[in-house]
């Protein structure tokens, strides 16, 4: 019985990542200019690929996969260089699961509002090569994948694991947390409306590649 309710609750999440929840029309809305925010001028220095990702409830520092996935990771570098995901918001929240963001719809402005299905406006392969090291170690905690509506959706919706769930391999891994886990964890048990969107948002200030 206990197996059959933890395979229901696998399954449920499993749908939940792969499936964006609502369209919604939001052209000419504008996202929230959080960056002066930014502490970019005292950014952590590292020696390999990483993103800084600042929220409003602190800083999670992530080291890049470029080798396991070269194409996810220059279009999160362009999206964060173009101040694309700055004023966005984790739109979905999962305790115990993920914490989900990179929606264009999803603003402070509209957190209560219908948001989860857009992007950037083009959408490009998944990179799910079975021999690369974040393949073979899974969603473990701390791992950084895209969110997607199917096969080849991927734009800009990313999550991040704050718990390991043995998910299958549907979902590109380009990173993991290496500093600031315990700040996805707190945004992961923010408290939750319908569609598990955070009733007072969770900003995303800015992020940085470096």
């Amino acid at each position: 019985m206990l197996y059959k309710i933890l395979a229901g609750i696998v399954l449920a999440a499993v749908i939940g990542v792969g499936v964006y929840l609502v369209a919604v029309d939001v052209a000419g809305e504008s996202k929230e200019n959080l960056s002066e925010n930014s502490m970019e001028n005292n950014l952590p220095k590292y020696d390999f690929p990483n993103a800084v990702i600042e929220t409003n409830l602190g800083t999670v520092v992530v080291k890049l996969y470029p080798e396991d996935a070269p194409k996810t990771v220059e279009n999160f570098k362009k999206l964060a260089g173009e101040q694309y995901y700055d004023g966005l918001t984790f739109h979905r929240v999962i305790p115990g699961f993920m914490v989900q963001g990179g929606d264009p719809n999803c603003t402070p402005e509209r957190s209560k509002g219908s948001c989860g299905s857009g992007g950037p406006g083009y959408k490009f392969a998944d990179e799910l090569n079975p021999n690369t090291a974040s393949a073979k170690e899974g969603y473990k905690k701390g791992v950084l994948a895209m969110a997607n509506a199917g096969p080849n959706t991927n734009g800009s919706q990313f999550f991040i694991m704050v718990a390991d769930v043995p998910l299958p391999h549907n979902y590109t891994i380009f990173g993991k947390v290496v500093s600031g886990q315990d700040i996805a964890d707190k945004i992961s048990l923010v408290k939750t409306g319908a569609g598990d969107r955070p009733t007072e948002a969770v900003v995303i200030r800015k992020i940085t590649v470096q």
